[in-house]
């Protein structure tokens, strides 16, 4: 080797001094505050969550709070929350999805607006006002109660009840259902009218492009919003809290009471794990989610 080989070796490298200057002028400066926000809100909250979940009374590494997750009534919270993200996921997927394909197929342009502006603001509306709201509609002597009774028909005598898990998932449905909408839409808009006429030219039926074109390429997107739904619905809090009133063992509700005072004195720290099993369970929707939806944003039209 030679040294003008080596010096132009040395050139492309470039010195420490050029690359640092490099690497200072293309860091992405203006994005630094949404970093720092990441940092405090985010990653250091998350951090102390995985930290106290491993330290007993007295600091001391410890695997009890974790090992408390496995038993009773801490378990049977678990299950139950993710039957509520499942079953709510479930109710409230399928008719977002056809009243989002309704829209887009026979909805005009100020109508497609209409009911983005309404799913938006019904998706972001829970918590003890919606409770009130339901309570004053179907409550044991709310407005559409009493209408069904002058019409004979007593739900509540019939087994009916909002404070149960069955009413949870009625409750739910009042914001899954236009998440899904806001969610879903984007994909349908994807399906081209080009490919439905090339599926026609080629002999295929209706049914043949849903089947063989539609249907494929809706399928990621609607798996990756059913995940969505399903970690919406597994982490609410203040809707259940105030609907349920504590007789349904949810694990927000079991975190939220521990908040409250109510702490076993053997493990001061349980909360931080029931933390960090929901940060876990919603990371194995979430993340199947993003990557579903990377795969399905290569059908959006551009």
């Amino acid at each position: 080797m030679t040294t003008t080989t080596v010096l132009q070796d040395v050139a492309k490298v470039g010195s420490p001094r050029k690359r640092g200057a490099n690497l200072w002028s293309t860091f992405p400066w203006p994005l630094l505050p949404f970093f720092l926000f990441l940092a405090l809100f985010f990653f250091l909250p998350i951090g102390a969550v995985f930290i106290n979940s491993f330290k007993n009374n007295d600091g001391a590494f410890t695997f009890e709070n974790i090992q408390a997750l496995f038993h009773d009534p801490y378990r049977m919270a678990f299950l139950n929350s993710i039957k509520l993200g499942f079953y709510s996921a479930l109710t409230a997927s399928i008719p977002g999805v056809l009243l989002a394909l309704a829209i887009e197929k026979k909805g005009g342009k100020n109508l497609k607006k209409f009911i983005a502006s309404v799913s938006g603001v019904l998706a972001n509306t829970g918590g003890v006002p919606l409770a009130f709201m339901f309570l004053a509609a179907f409550g044991p002597s709310g407005l559409a109660t009493n209408l069904f009774k002058s019409l004979g028909l007593d739900l509540y005598s019939l087994g009916f009840t909002l404070f149960s898990f069955n009413g949870l998932l009625i409750v739910y449905s009042y914001f899954q259902i236009p998440i899904m909408i806001i969610v879903f839409t984007p994909a349908l808009t994807a399906l081209r009218r080009e490919w439905r006429d090339a599926s026609s030219n080629l002999g295929s039926t209706p049914l043949g492009y849903w089947r063989h074109v539609g249907l494929p390429i809706l399928a990621p997107s609607f798996i990756a919003s059913f995940l969505l739904l399903f970690a919406s619905a597994f982490s609410a809090f203040g809707t259940a809290r105030a609907m349920t009133v504590g007789n349904i063992a949810l694990v927000p509700l079991q975190i939220g009471s521990l908040l409250d005072g109510n702490v076993t004195i053997d493990k001061a720290n349980l909360g931080y794990s029931l933390a960090l099993g929901m940060i876990v369970i919603s990371l194995l929707a979430m993340i199947p989610y993003i990557l579903l939806q990377k795969r399905a944003s290569r059908w959006q039209v551009r």
